[in-house]
């Protein structure tokens, strides 16, 4: 694997870095290759109860890396179903936590937006600039922009092809903080570290029931979270969580199951 991603670890959090700094993280296929492997092995490892993916201090992503489809034509983006591949992002199941300084434009605000939570310095910029290349956005901005912001403010955007700072942002829904600029990298750390304190597998089912809102009726989506919420107990999370908050003690989660 080349160093266009850094990774690390801290406890139970995995840390995903975009590190193209001659392109300002633009995404290019292997960068999108590179994300998917790695999330999706880290779904299936019980030790890790959290995604962190961060960029720059100038940028989360600016956006595709243009060189890689300029010299393309349409036979060749429909027979390879160019892009496809960042649906494999969406479909992790693990918390997803998005650490913003600088410029979050095109794919750069795509990726982001595939994260269940965007954490943003106060130097933050959104936007989805697709237009002013002839082009429309093609990893979801159409579509996780207006359930975010709603019609009005993501036509906005999409059609003038503005940016949005992070006070525009934090209103309009698209972000869950804003944070000092210096202190972005180290809240999001805190916040993907509390959740992965908590049991994995309801951190799953929330993320999965959030999903679900978006997709189904309110009577459907109530259904689904009731069984959701259901099968919470057959969990030893479950067992182990209610019976600290009845001991009055700290619940103890993730720990490793005795062998059977």
């Amino acid at each position: 694997m080349n160093t266009s991603i850094k990774i690390e670890r801290e406890d139970r959090v995995a840390i995903l870095t975009i590190s193209r700094p001659e392109a300002l993280n633009a995404i290019n296929t292997d960068v999108m290759l590179q994300l998917a492997d790695v999330m999706e092995g880290y779904d299936t490892d019980n030790k890790i109860g959290c995604i962190l993916l961060k960029g720059s201090e100038k940028a989360f992503s600016a956006g595709a890396d243009i060189n890689e489809s300029i010299q393309r034509e349409y036979p060749d983006v429909f027979s390879e179903n160019w892009l496809a591949g960042w649906e494999r992002i969406s479909k992790i199941r693990l918390p997803l936590i998005a650490s913003v300084r600088g410029y979050a434009l095109g794919g750069g605000c795509e990726l982001a937006m595939s994260c269940d939570m965007i954490i943003a310095g106060e130097d933050a910029k959104f936007g989805q600039p697709e237009i002013k290349l002839g082009v429309i956005p093609g990893m979801g901005g159409t579509q996780r922009l207006t359930h975010a912001i709603g019609k009005a403010k993501a036509a906005d955007l999409l059609l003038t092809g503005r940016y949005m700072d992070a006070q525009e942002a934090e209103r309009a829904g698209l972000i869950s903080r804003i944070v000092a600029n210096e202190d972005t990298d180290k809240i999001a750390l805190e916040a993907a570290q509390t959740i992965a304190s908590y049991g994995r597998v309801a951190a799953m089912m929330i993320k999965e029931t959030l999903g679900r809102s978006f997709e189904t009726s309110l009577s459907e989506g109530l259904l689904f979270e009731r069984r959701a919420f259901h099968a919470c107990f057959a969990t030893e999370d479950r067992v182990e969580g209610m019976r600290a908050f009845a001991e009055k003690r700290t619940a103890q989660f993730n720990k490793e199951s005795p062998k059977r």
